[in-house]
């Protein structure tokens, strides 16, 4: 039997060839109108790890209309706990890779989860907002209402941290509990209080402003669960391990919230120095310096 030629084409060659020829076009359009993978991948980490300037806080306290850090602070001694599990937290929007496949353009997802990164970007800076008609500039009080806003770095408008209670088919996907979310819609499940650390002085302390830089308890209105990061559930994203940011009281023998439940808002550097106010150099006392060199 005599075998074919080498420039002989056989079986469906030519629909095969149009395929080709499709997918080449497909490529050449999605590449002029910036959808490729590659590109809206590019785009989303531009716009999400764009620096951004926190308010600057001239007396010390939170005020509405501040953009800030919501810092979970690292509490535990460290021969106490994991490597992987130690540092400072940031409350963040969690990106979901499933964005990146569509031909939609970029939208901010509805997630949140924990980073450990505590300079300002796109992905983790809130805003202070008032519902009670209280003026920007104003500072925050405590027991007083408030709604944390966010534009994730892909969104021109804002979209508002909430909570409802669990159910059989709404809940943490890890934790199984309480979860938390973003939405664009005004209503009781996004309002938060400021509570004070120590329970014993939260009547006294009720109605004074809101310190920045201080721990203190995050409170959902709707359900009277605290804002927690428990660090034992982790969530993976297209930018690494991070983890899963829930609402749950987590009390201790005393009746105390311990330090899952622990925020610091962290405002801008008030100095000529670029940063948060954390990252500052401490004060030397007067003369302290001419003291190490004599």
């Amino acid at each position: 039997m005599a075998s074919y030629r080498l420039g002989v084409r056989i079986g469906n060659w030519l629909e095969d060839e149009i395929a080709q020829q499709d997918l080449l076009k497909d490529f050449i359009r999605k590449r002029e109108k910036g959808q490729l993978f590659v590109q809206r991948l590019a785009r989303l980490k531009e716009n999400i790890f764009k620096k951004v300037e926190l308010s600057v806080s001239s007396d010390g306290f939170v005020h509405f209309g501040d953009t800030v850090l919501l810092m979970n602070p690292d509490c535990t001694p460290p021969e106490e706990r994991d490597p992987e599990l130690r540092g400072d937290v940031t409350l963040a929007v969690d990106m979901e890779e499933v964005s990146l496949y569509s031909d939609e353009p970029l939208q901010i997802s509805r997630g949140l989860s924990a980073v450990k990164r505590v300079d300002p970007i796109g992905r983790n800076a809130f805003c202070i907002v008032s519902v009670d008609g209280s003026a920007v500039g104003e500072p925050l009080r405590y027991g007083q209402n408030f709604l944390l806003g966010t534009k994730g770095g892909v969104s021109d408008k804002l979209f508002y941290l909430a909570s409802d209670h669990k159910t059989f088919r709404d809940f943490a996907k890890k934790s199984r509990l309480q979860k938390v979310f973003l939405t664009g819609e005004l209503s009781y499940l996004t309002f938060w209080q400021a509570k004070s650390l120590d329970p014993q002085l939260r009547l006294e302390h009720e109605g004074c402003p809101v310190p920045a830089e201080t721990k203190i308890i995050i409170t959902h209105c709707y359900t009277n669960r605290n804002l927690a990061v428990p660090r034992t559930f982790c969530v993976w994203s297209c930018f690494g391990r991070e983890f899963e940011v829930i609402c749950h009281n987590y009390l201790d023998a005393r009746k105390a919230e311990e330090d899952k439940n622990y925020w610091v808002i962290i405002t801008g550097n008030p100095g000529p120095e670029d940063g948060t106010r954390p990252e500052r150099p401490k004060a030397l006392p007067e003369g302290y310096e001419k003291n190490l060199v004599s």
